[in-house]
C-alpha cells in the first residue's frame, strides 16, 4: 500500500504536469521525473513552451531590434526593461533557438556588456561600445552571465568574459576591516563595501552553478567553493556573526520571479544543485519543508505582479513554479 506522502506527491505531480504552465512541465518531466531530453512528451513540453503560457505575451512585446520599451532603459525599467524579460525568458525554459531571443541576447551583449573586462553595466557608454565601465554592478553581472548560460550562449566567448569577470572581481566578504579599493570596488559601496552585498554574491553564485559541471575551468569550482561558504556560514539566511538574527525577513518569503532579489528557496536550489547538504543548511531546508501545504503544495508568498510586461501566478495562491522548485530541493536533500 503507497503512503499517503506518496499519494500526495503523485497527485502533485499531476498538477505540475498540467498543460496551462508548460514552463512547469517541461521541468518537472526534465527535473523531478529525470525524462531525458529526447522523450516525447519532454519535447512536446518544450515546443509547448513558445505557444502558450506568458513567453509568447513577452515577445510579442518585443522590439524588431531585440529589446523590449525605451531601449536606453534596459535595466531601469523595472521591470519590463529588457534585462529583465531575459532573465523570465531564461527561467520559463526558452533558448536562442528562437530568433528574438537569440536578437535579445545579442541586444544586451552590445549595450549592457563592458567589452574590456566583461563586466555587465545598467548604462551604455555614450562614447564607446557596449557597457559604461564604471556603472557595472555585480548582481546584474551575474544575472546577465546566468541568463545567457541558461539561454544557451555558454561557449560564447562574450559570456566566456562574463564569467571570468566573477572569477576575477565577485567578492565574498564577510565584514572585513577595510573595503577593498580600486576598480570596480570604489564605485558603490553597498556592492563592495566591507561586507559584499547578498544580491552580488547570490547572482554570480547563481551563474557559475549554472555552468554544465564540464565548463567549470579551477578558476570557476574554487569561486564557486568561496560563494557556498559565504551562504554556509550565514546558515543561508542569517547573520554570520551573531545566528541568532534573520539578516533579512523578506528572504523567508518565498517568490518567483526574484530579479535581482534572493530568498532562501533560491540559496538552497544553487547549493543543493551544486551537491551541498551541509549541516548550516538544515534549518532553512526545514523552513521551505514546513511552508508545504497539506495537498503538497507551496504558495507563491513574494511577487512583483503588476510591474511585469504581464503578471505571474497570483500572490497568496498555490504557485507551480515555487512547488516545483521547493520539491527539486527537497529531491537534492533526500530531504
Amino acid at each position: 500500500m503507497k503512503s499517503v506522502a506518496d499519494t500526495t506527491r503523485k497527485t502533485t505531480l499531476y498538477w505540475l504536469l498540467e498543460p496551462d504552465n508548460p514552463s512547469v512541465r517541461f521541468y518537472t518531466l526534465t527535473e523531478l521525473m529525470h525524462k531525458p531530453v529526447a522523450d516525447t512528451e519532454v519535447v512536446a513540453a518544450k515546443e509547448a513552451i513558445y505557444n502558450s503560457g506568458i513567453l509568447p505575451t513577452i515577445l510579442a512585446e518585443q522590439n524588431e531590434a531585440g529589446y523590449w520599451g525605451d531601449p536606453q532603459k534596459f535595466y531601469t525599467d523595472k521591470y519590463k526593461g529588457t534585462v529583465w524579460q531575459l532573465m523570465i525568458l531564461a527561467e520559463v525554459g526558452a533558448d536562442i533557438s528562437n530568433p528574438g531571443i537569440r536578437k535579445a541576447c545579442e541586444f544586451i551583449l552590445e549595450n549592457a556588456q563592458e567589452p574590456e573586462s566583461g563586466g555587465f553595466s545598467y548604462r551604455k557608454s555614450a562614447k564607446s561600445p557596449g557597457g559604461l565601465k564604471s556603472e557595472i554592478i555585480p548582481c546584474l553581472t551575474g544575472n546577465m552571465v546566468w541568463s545567457l548560460v541558461k539561454l544557451g550562449m555558454a561557449d560564447d566567448t562574450r559570456v566566456q568574459k562574463g564569467i571570468d569577470w566573477i572569477c576575477r572581481y565577485q567578492r565574498a566578504d564577510d565584514g572585513i576591516k577595510t573595503a577593498p579599493a580600486g576598480w570596480p570596488y570604489n564605485r558603490y559601496e553597498m556592492c563592495w563595501g566591507r561586507h559584499s552585498c547578498h544580491m552580488g554574491v547570490v547572482k554570480s553564485f547563481k551563474a557559475l552553478a549554472a555552468l554544465p559541471p564540464d565548463k567549470r575551468n579551477k578558476a570557476v569550482q574554487d569561486k564557486i567553493e568561496e560563494l557556498a561558504e559565504f551562504f554556509l556560514i550565514h546558515n543561508i539566511f542569517r547573520k554570520s556573526h551573531n545566528l541568532q538574527t534573520i539578516s533579512k525577513p523578506g528572504w523567508l518569503r518565498l517568490g518567483f520571479p526574484l530579479m535581482y532579489q534572493t530568498d532562501i528557496l533560491e540559496i538552497a536550489g544553487i547549493l543543493t544543485s551544486l551537491g551541498y547538504h551541509d549541516a548550516r543548511m538544515n534549518e532553512a531546508l526545514e523552513i521551505i519543508r514546513s511552508k508545504q501545504t497539506p495537498n503538497g503544495r507551496w504558495k507563491l508568498e513574494n511577487t512583483f505582479n503588476g510591474r511585469f510586461i504581464t503578471d505571474i501566478e497570483a500572490k497568496g495562491k498555490e504557485s507551480k513554479w515555487i512547488t516545483l522548485k521547493a520539491l527539486k530541493v527537497l529531491d537534492n536533500v533526500n530531504y
